[in-house]
């Protein structure tokens, strides 16, 4: 099967507390440091997504401001 450039998949395995490994080439690629926290997203539909951590200050504004307009 070819994979459309830029595009990447992994298995990881879920351990009994819960947690799971981000594989190194995806470290590397998005360069993920221990101990940094990252923005996990949620969709019931659509699963879960890490996106890049350049993106994570921007994206918690919109939903934050999108919580704001709910709220009013």
């Amino acid at each position: 099967m070819e994979v459309p450039q830029g595009k990447h998949a992994w298995m990881i395995k879920i351990g009994e507390k819960g947690q799971f490994v981000i594989p190194k080439e995806a470290r590397d690629m998005f360069d993920f440091q221990p101990g940094q926290t990252i923005l996990v997203l949620a969709d019931e539909k659509r699963g879960l997504a890490i996106p890049p951590r350049a993106d994570s200050q921007r994206i918690m504004s919109q939903i934050i401001d999108e919580l704001q307009k709910e709220g009013e």
